[in-house]
């Protein structure tokens, strides 16, 4: 049995020091989500190597106690903190939130209490014959751990809807295959398969962000072009309606104030969008200032498009040189995705149009009124 684990935790050695250069090597992860990456493979590396330790010294010549004390504390102690790498990789922005530095100091906390604790063997005991042995408060270090996995998964659910990602209910057999195999592992602890599992987790997991993250579009966080696409092939044969927008006099913002603010314009106005749009349906960017919404219905097409004026309008007490939006509009009735969007373009020249009409009937009258 322990031939068959060491060749095992090998395999297992390998994989993570694998994804390790995979993910020095990947051009779309920042600093930040490297950083998180391999933090989490080389401590589940780590916590496998240390396994191998307590199977290896356990029941040894009581000189190799305090080897198999301090091996079980790290494997236990580090445990919650796999989890808490891969949530740190969730963000793009280099900014800490407070949930994850709260749950941070509770890993420290966790450690600080195992610690304490040693001389009683409260989580787990060796004994002066240096055997290991459970504590009669393991079940802390399972809560523990559970917390942790609990906490990845409500963050990457979030981080997926906040993201529009219609992938994130994979998340919950994740987490579940994770959860039975642990049950079986404080079962039968003779198996030895954790962290075997929680490798191939964390594998699944990288690739799941990845595909998550390449959806997107880098400037405004929005779906990107090729998202658009494979979803607009859905929605021939399920009906709903494509929504169209248009940053009005665009260029003139890029010409006047540089390329810089007509990014953060494009952002402020995705950001909109996507708060008046994403609970009905995905909001895309699809061209420079060119953006798009797949409504699910017609039903809340109007209610959602006044929320985005009011938005707009809000944003632009705080920033001034925020330019108006034209949009146009067109349901699916069985034709393609060209035929659809031009409908809605033309709709969207209309409303351009009737919105240049407006701004100069309103400048006509402002002159009439100076001169009388």
């Amino acid at each position: 049995m322990d031939r068959y684990f060491f060749i095992l935790t090998t395999i297992d050695l390998f994989v993570l020091g694998f994804m390790c250069l995979l993910t020095r090597l990947s051009e779309s992860l920042n600093k930040k989500q490297k950083r998180g990456f391999l933090l989490a493979f080389a401590l589940i590396a780590c916590i496998s190597v240390l396994e191998v330790i307590t199977i290896v010294v356990d029941g040894a010549p009581p000189g190799y106690r305090w080897l198999n004390i301090l091996s079980n504390y790290l494997g236990f102690g580090l445990t919650p903190a796999v989890p808490l790498c891969l949530v740190y990789v969730l963000d793009k922005k280099s900014i800490i939130r407070r949930v994850f530095k709260a749950a941070v100091c509770c890993e420290g906390a966790y450690l600080l209490f195992l610690a304490a604790t040693l001389p009683y063997g409260l989580v787990f005991s060796v004994s002066r014959e240096n055997l290991y042995a459970r504590g009669a408060y393991f079940y802390i270090y399972v809560a523990m751990y559970y917390a942790a996995m609990l906490y990845l998964m409500v963050a990457t659910v979030r981080t997926a809807a906040a993201f529009q990602n219609r992938s994130r209910t994979l998340i919950y057999p994740l987490t579940l295959f994770l959860g039975a195999e642990t049950v079986i592992q404080l079962a039968l602890p003779e198996l030895h398969v954790t962290w075997l599992c929680v490798t191939l987790l964390s594998v699944l997991y990288y690739i799941y962000c990845s595909e998550m993250w390449n959806q997107l579009d880098a400037l405004t966080g929005l779906l990107n072009q090729n998202s658009y696409l494979n979803r607009t092939a859905e929605m021939r044969r399920s009906g709903g309606v494509l929504v169209v927008f248009d940053v009005d006099d665009f260029k003139q913002i890029n010409d006047r104030y540089g390329h810089l603010q007509g990014d953060v314009c494009l952002a402020e106005i995705a950001d909109c969008i996507k708060k008046a749009y994403a609970r009905c349906g995905y909001c895309y960017r699809i061209g420079g200032d060119e953006f798009c919404v797949l409504l699910k219905d017609e039903e809340s097409e109007a209610r959602c498009a006044k929320t985005l004026q009011a938005l707009l309008a809000e944003r632009r007490k705080v920033f001034a040189i925020l330019p108006t939006v034209s949009l146009g509009s067109a349901a699916f009735s069985g034709e393609d995705v060209v035929t659809v969007k031009a409908r809605a373009d033309r709709a969207l020249y209309c409303a351009k149009k009737e919105q240049k009409a407006r701004a100069a009937a309103e400048k006509h009258g402002d002159d009439s009124e100076r001169t009388a």
